[in-house]
């Protein structure tokens, strides 16, 4: 695994996440409530930001999201297809049962409190998906020892290099 820094620009959005918790919990306590709500910063929003970070580190020309399924970009020579997976979370990639499938996987695992991320995965799709049962309905998740297995399996030839 690759550990690298989160752009700047990420503290921004953790500070401001970190000021709606802050303003919703004297909120809530004033009305007597112990509830503690987490904001986290999940979903699309950490899918768009590993997105981004494989353009920014890996030269990954994005397609539009409704493009392909199963398919988030191009290397930068334009040969081979890219999937981009990414958690906040610590738990593994998700995927659903598609007919097509990239070429490359990059996964990604961040921190973004402490403004570090982790390259959990890089190489074929393959590797990660021969994990999978080879039909399912809806989504399935790998757990994090599944991808950190396959990726154990990638030769460092079979991997995408980072820009720069």
């Amino acid at each position: 695994m690759r550990e690298f820094e989160l752009p700047p620009v990420i503290s921004e959005l953790v500070e401001a996440r970190s000021n709606v918790k802050a303003h919703y919990a004297v909120m809530l306590r004033n009305q007597g409530s112990d509830v503690d709500l987490h904001f986290t910063l999940d979903g699309n929003l950490i899918g768009d930001i590993g997105e981004a970070l494989a353009a920014q580190l890996f030269g990954i020309r994005l397609v539009n999201a409704k493009s392909t399924e199963g398919i988030d970009g191009f290397t930068p020579d334009g040969q081979s297809t890219v999937q981009v997976k990414t958690t906040g979370t610590g738990r593994g990639p998700a995927f659903r049962c598609v007919e097509t499938r990239a070429d490359y996987l990059l996964f990604f695992d961040l921190n973004l409190e402490r403004r570090k991320g982790i390259v959990v995965f890089n190489g074929p799709e393959r590797y990660a998906t021969s994990k999978l049962p080879p039909e399912f309905q809806g989504q399935r998740s790998l757990t994090p020892n599944q991808i950190r297995e396959a990726d154990l399996l990638v030769s460092e030839h079979e991997r995408l290099w980072p820009l720069g």
